[in-house]
Formats: structure tokens, sequence, C-alpha cells
């Protein structure tokens, strides 16, 4: 019988969980709430049960899996399997997932960043087409992304493809990092946001997006882009705004990495190809000509499984 993958995506909210045939075929899905009382100390040992549990339930023995993979947030050590800095998981000391995890389930465990593993789901199951190079950019609450570069993950000395502080207006908003200008003040979803309120200070016609700016109303990115798509005129400014940048970081990207495609996920996404058509009008007059004819710009097709999808491709490193 072919041995079977353990994919764990875990989030601040929610652990999600699947196993999968080696070839990325999703057979099962649960999932569970995170813990993260007490600093956060529940979470591997939910983790450890909920897979004992679900192997119980179907049957199943260790020796039928390859391995389980996992994306976490914070700074992953990928050769040692350890987790710090993950603060909306109040993980604020260094964290030994790899050596617990292994020693509860009795599996090969593999672990890597929630976004490095997203970009490698979209990259084998979803629009990467299983392409060896492929740039993944997911618009959330932050500006995430991972880069596949001939068929592998780049990790660099740790932070590679952290492509939302690629800067694109020097000296702008200030960034959770410290810096000015970096992408996900801008194209974030709460970055779209704060685009919105600036601009509808300066504006002066007839706008929704202006009124509801003013009135003190809840404003959000869906709300920005909804509006846009209905030809209101500052929220067109506010899109077109936000899209440049995202073209610009795209052109940028590109000319170091020359990837196959761009793919962008992540809520904000959600605008679908109103989105995308605006981000690949601008890459086009950023990129030079080689990239500009070869480099594809596309939305990301696996919504909430590309981090299960992607954790369990880690484990494919443990086949024989």
């Amino acid at each position: 019988m072919d041995k079977k993958l353990i994919g764990v995506d875990l989030g601040g909210t929610t652990i999600k969980f699947a196993i999968l045939t080696q070839d990325g075929e999703v057979q099962q899905k649960w999932s569970i709430k995170t813990n993260i009382l007490d600093e956060g100390s529940h979470i591997v040992p939910d983790i450890i049960e909920s897979i004992n549990h679900h192997l119980d339930l179907y049957e199943m023995k260790p020796e039928q899996f390859i391995g389980i993979g996992m994306g976490t947030p914070g700074t992953v050590d990928v050769e040692k399997g350890t987790v710090i800095g993950a603060y909306n998981l109040n993980w604020k000391t260094l964290q030994n997932v790899k050596e617990e995890v292994e020693k509860g389930t009795g599996i090969a465990f593999a672990l890597d960043n929630d976004a490095n593993v997203a970009a490698l789901g979209e990259q084998w199951k979803g629009a990467g087409e299983n392409a060896a190079d492929v740039a993944f950019i997911t618009l959330g609450t932050g500006v995430g992304g991972g880069i596949i570069a001939d068929g592998k993950l780049l990790h660099g000395m740790g932070a590679a493809g952290e492509v939302g502080h690629v800067n694109v207006e020097p000296g702008g908003y200030l960034c959770t990092c410290g810096n000015r200008g970096c992408l996900e003040t801008y194209a974030s979803a709460t970055g779209v946001v704060r685009v919105a309120r600036d601009m509808a200070e300066e504006f002066a016609g007839k706008s929704a997006l202006k009124d509801a700016v003013d009135n003190g109303d809840d404003v959000t990115s869906k709300m920005v882009f909804d509006l846009a798509k209905e030809d209101d005129v500052l929220a067109v400014k506010v899109v077109d705004r936000v899209c440049r940048y995202l073209g610009l970081a795209c052109a940028n990207i590109s000319s170091i990495l020359h990837p196959e495609y761009i793919v962008i996920g992540g809520g904000v996404s959600a605008a679908g190809n109103f989105l995308l058509e605006q981000v690949a009008k601008y890459f086009k007059q950023y990129a030079f000509p080689t990239i500009r004819n070869t480099t594809k710009i596309k939305l990301a097709r696996l919504g909430n499984d590309a981090g299960v999808i992607g954790a369990a491709s880690l484990a494919l490193k443990f086949k024989d």
C-alpha cells in the first residue's frame, strides 16, 4: 500500500490537518481550535493528540506515513525544526516542535514558515502548475510570500521571500518592521484601508467611499474593491494606487528571479480578475521586455487548502 502524507497548517485561530496521497490528493481533512493560552504551551500537545486520535479513528498506523509537514507563523529553523517569535500563538520562547511531534506520534516531521508552505501548495497543486520557478504573494492582514526557484523553496539565510518588505515607496507609510514604504503597508487588507483613508482626506468630489470614511463607518478592503467595481471615483483611485505598488513589486521580484508564474493569494485576492488585470497592467509597464513577455501573473487556486497541501509536500523529503 502506498504510504501517505500528513499536512498541518497552524494558524492563530485554527489548526487545519489533512491526510494526502504522495501525489497531493487530499483524502481526509479536519481542524481544531488553536489554544494559545499559557504561552501557547497546549498547541503542540493538541496537534499530537489530534493526529493520534484521527489515526485511531481511520485505523491507520504511523508506519503507513512517509511523514508530517507543518506550516507555522514565526521564525523557523528548518534544520532543527524549531520556532520562535510566533506572537499570534503566544510563542515568545523557542519551541522544539519537531522533537516533540516525532516523539509523540512516531512519524518523521518537517516544518517551515506558513507563507513558504502556502507557496509550495500553490506551486505543486495550484496555480503554479508544478513549474520549477514560482513566486507566491499572499495579501492578508499582512503581505507574505514564498519563492520556489529550480523546484526548491528559497530560504537564503532564513528570511528569503519576505515580499511584504519590498520597498515600493521610499519614505512612505511606517511598517511594523520599522521601515517606511514596505509593500505590506499598502497592499495588505489593512494597507488598502489606510490608503483609502488618506486619499479620502484629500478628495473633494462625490464618493460613497469618502462618505463612509467621513462618517466613521467600518471600511474594509473588500468594500474598497466592491465600490471600485461600481466605478466609485475615489475607490477606483485607491485600487489603482494599490495595484501600481503590487505591479512594481512583481516586476522587481521577476527581474531577479524570472519565475514562470507569480501567484497572488490571500483575502485581498478575492477581488479576482478585477485586481489581477490592474496588477498585470502595471507589471507590464515596469518589467523589462524579456520578463514582460514570459512571466505570467495568476490568482491562487487552492484557497484555504494551500497550507495543508504545501505542508504535506515538506514530508516528501523523507521518502525512501
